[in-house]
């Protein structure tokens, strides 16, 4: 199958590309590749062997099946309506869009013209986070009470980071909307969309770079509270996941990217569970990753799988609004003091 790329600002697409082109067996071919920013287009264009278009109609003038749109977040409504209206496949990369006015063209854009369409999220094919999945969907736990979700970063450390488009409000609005996304997907997936959502958020290192701490908090109709816990300015962590539950509990360690590549001792366990009555943890038979980019590059199984008609989507686009709602409703929170209900 041969592929477009629509946009390599965002560094994850070359985790995707790279490993499409050294795993022939999942039968991708990063065929084509657009992207205003020349110097990126020319790298992309010597490390995958593509040709390279001077414009988006051009690109998906080639003779390609699908596109992965990892442009800036600012072009991701208009770069979608102009792939599904070619009859592309489309994988986008998050965030979803700037506005949910944006996000309703896109899934707009995917229902009128039929195109197969994926988010790429990572923690809905991290097999840990699939492990706590079961166990919630099916009753080991029994009623969840209190799931907590660290997600952190040591980006915003680096003061020549402000520079980045990740943190330009025109491009992307700041470090929180691009990544703490992830987290707030994570809790979707599992849990659905909550009643409300309560946040705070905070510039603490740098004046130059906003949001870089956040504390979210879900409340659901059953109760349940979930929150995330976000530094964008972390050196260091280890327990990035923890459920409280009716039947046990729950703890995952090493999930996110600055402790996955934190020092760990060799006995170190990145997924355990005790059930009431057990007099010992139980420990999950998968060993993790000791670097955030082997998390990333799990992705492209599963995208060529969804590329090739052997899965459904990752998530689709009313889902990715939906967690853009969670974003936004996050700012709308902090910015008025208030419990914001949906």
């Amino acid at each position: 199958m041969k592929i477009g790329i629509l946009g390599f600002a965002h560094g994850h697409v070359n985790a995707y590309c790279g490993r499409w082109c050294e795993s022939p067996q999942m039968d991708i071919q990063v065929a084509a590749g657009w992207d205003h920013d020349q110097a990126r287009l020319d790298r992309a264009g010597a490390t995958y062997g593509l040709t390279p278009c001077d414009s988006v109609d051009d690109l998906l003038a080639q003779d390609i099946d699908a596109v992965v749109i990892a442009a800036e977040t600012l072009y991701h409504a208009e770069l979608v309506g102009k792939a599904a209206a070619a009859g592309k496949a489309i994988v986008l990369q998050k965030p979803m869009a700037l506005t949910l006015e944006d996000a309703d063209r896109i899934v707009t854009a995917v229902e009128n013209s039929g195109v197969p369409f994926s988010m790429a999220w990572q923690m809905r094919v991290d097999p840990q986070n699939h492990e706590m999945k079961a166990m919630i969907d099916d009753g080991t736990l029994g009623r969840i009470f209190q799931v907590r979700r660290r997600h952190c970063l040591g980006f915003c450390r680096n003061p020549q980071n402000k520079s980045s488009w990740h943190l330009n409000p025109k491009y992307n609005r700041d470090i929180f909307a691009d990544d703490a996304a992830h987290a707030l997907d994570f809790l979707y997936w599992i849990f659905g969309m909550p009643v409300s959502v309560t946040a705070e958020l905070g510039t603490l290192m740098h004046p130059a770079i906003a949001n870089d701490h956040a504390i979210v908090i879900l409340r659901y109709g059953n109760g349940m509270m979930a929150e995330v816990s976000s530094s964008f300015c972390c050196v260091a962590g280890e327990n990035t996941t923890e459920i409280t539950a009716e039947k046990g509990s729950v703890i995952q360690n090493f999930g996110d990217a600055v402790s996955a590549g934190s020092p760990r001792t060799e006995q170190a366990v990145c997924l355990k569970w005790l059930l009431d009555g057990d007099t010992d943890w139980r420990v999950s038979g998968d060993p993790g990753v000791s670097d955030q980019g082997c998390r990333i590059q799990a992705l492209a199984p599963p995208l060529a799988a969804f590329l090739h008609g052997d899965r459904p989507p990752i998530a689709t686009a009313a889902e990715g609004r939906d967690v853009l709602r969670l974003v936004l409703a996050a700012y709308e929170s902090h910015e008025t003091g208030r419990r914001i209900t949906l």
